[in-house]
């Protein structure tokens, strides 16, 4: 899989960590294990870490671990965050023969498995990087987008000074939720991004999560209320590893 060439924020690094500031993540897993874990400390694999912005404020209270896909991303944090430990791998495959207390997995990158086998190798790497009450947080699309007309919006970051629009498309049949974004950029030039996301509906995560092992715990659309309606196309999935 090749996101880079289809999404500018991961072609740009710095881009990326700008459009993410405001990210409370690593605050929502922080209370989830706080919650549901069996530490609130420990170990802590993040699996999609992106430019590591959220583990490196796990890091904190955690030994932490983190794997994405792509190498410009990791090469990033790793000039950021020296002291972090970072992995290029793919969430379907890596294998880093050991277990942790708590796995995440963040930002849409269950999503970007279309497949039903290549999402149950995901759940089988959590699986394999688990041992009995391992928590497992997932954060994905779980319903397409509300927004059916396109949407008009400024950036200016990292260097980069764009009118940028939005649409927004959904494939029942598929289940893909397809982002297109125009970036025209003040210099004249245009850059197009293409996300094609897998929605994984509610019933989906819970037989994937227990097909691997994992006894779902939680679902929610909002961090402040977690047995609340699911009022959003994004949600957290919390459950626990305990294998038969």
């Amino acid at each position: 899989m090749n996101l880079a060439a289809n999404n500018i924020a991961y072609r740009r690094p710095d881009l990326y960590d700008a459009l993410t500031r405001d990210s409370t993540a690593a605050v929502t897993c922080q209370h989830l294990i706080d919650q549901f874990g069996t530490t609130p400390t420990g170990s802590l694999l993040d699996l999609g870490c992106g430019t590591a912005r959220d583990l490196a404020r796990l890091a904190a209270t955690h030994h932490c671990v983190g794997v994405d896909l792509q190498p410009a991303l990791i090469e990033h944090a790793r000039q950021r965050y020296p002291a972090l430990d970072l992995h290029v791998g793919d969430v379907r495959t890596v294998r880093l023969d050991n277990t942790f207390d708590t796995i995440t997995c963040l930002g849409n990158t269950l999503a970007y498995l279309h497949h039903n086998n290549d999402i149950q190798a995901a759940f089988t790497t959590f699986a394999t990087h688990a041992h009995p009450g391992t928590l497992l947080i997932i954060v994905t699309q779980i319903s397409p987008t509300a927004t059916t007309t396109p949407t008009s919006g400024r950036i200016d970051e990292a260097g980069l000074h764009a009118d940028v629009t939005t649409e927004h498309s959904w494939d029942p049949r598929t289940q893909i939720a397809t982002v297109r974004r125009t970036w025209q950029l003040d210099n004249g030039t245009t850059e197009h991004d293409l996300l094609e996301r897998r929605v994984l509906f509610p019933r989906e995560l819970e037989l994937y999560a227990g097909l691997a092992g994992f006894t779902p715990l939680a679902l929610f659309t909002d961090p402040h209320h977690h047995t609340g309606p699911l009022v959003g196309s994004t949600a957290h999935f919390v459950a626990k590893y305990n294998p038969v």
